[in-house]
């Protein structure tokens, strides 16, 4: 009798899982993941807007506006997953202080008794470079002008001081969270349940079918 019993509620915990189908289950999956998918890309669109307005800023030049933009990135990237924005580097910001050092390296040319060597360097570096297509801080450039110095014994120091700037101080990465309590992180947790819910759902129709079928093929 107790075998008898155990058959029974077993086909009626079967039935029950049977009751909703799989394929109602695939479906709701597909809709909770076109949901998911629609949130982590509205993140990631969030994350371009505020990257571009980052650029912006460096290309007009407001030092104080970089840095609102750049902590907005932050800020945003830190709170929501998917919005990795890779290196974000302040282009113009560098060429700008580039050329302040190049100024500067003008002056000190300008100032040498031996005369200005560095124009000696730029009247062959520069032709070259407009002809390749590129210009200082290019580090072909910097070849170039180091080449030509070298052909004055006066001009050690300014060689050794004709470097760009690191570019380093010029790249800022910010990390984003694998999941954050947004809705696209509530949507992939909703999409991941149902999935192990498919699956647990599955391996238990296998499971008890087996135990109906050997186990109490002779009640």
């Amino acid at each position: 009798m107790r075998f008898l019993a155990d058959k029974r509620e077993l086909r009626q915990t079967l039935r029950r899982i049977q009751a909703i189908k799989t394929w109602q289950l695939v479906v709701l999956l597909l809709m909770v993941g076109f949901v998911a998918l629609t949130f982590l890309r509205l993140n990631n669109v969030g994350m371009v807007e505020r990257r571009d307005a980052v650029w912006a800023a460096d290309e007009a030049g407001d030092d104080v506006e970089i840095q609102r933009r750049l902590y907005d990135l932050q800020r945003y990237v830190a709170a929501h997953m998917n919005t990795d924005p890779g290196r974000v580097q302040l282009e113009y910001t560098y060429k700008r202080d580039n050329d302040v050092l190049k100024a500067q390296l003008q002056q000190e040319s300008d100032s040498n008794p031996n005369g200005n060597i560095y124009k000696l360097a730029t009247d062959v570096c520069d032709p070259i470079g407009l002809a390749n297509g590129w210009r200082w801080p290019d580090i072909r450039y910097v070849n170039c002008i180091q080449e030509e110095l070298d052909k004055y014994p006066s001009a050690g120091l300014l060689k050794d001081a004709f470097q760009p700037l690191s570019t380093a101080p010029y790249y800022h990465s910010f990390a984003s969270p694998l999941w954050s309590p947004d809705f696209a992180g509530w949507s992939v947790v909703l999409f991941i349940l149902i999935a192990l819910i498919i699956v647990f759902r599955l391996i238990t129709l296998v499971v008890l079918k087996i135990m109906l079928k050997y186990r109490y093929r002779k009640a």
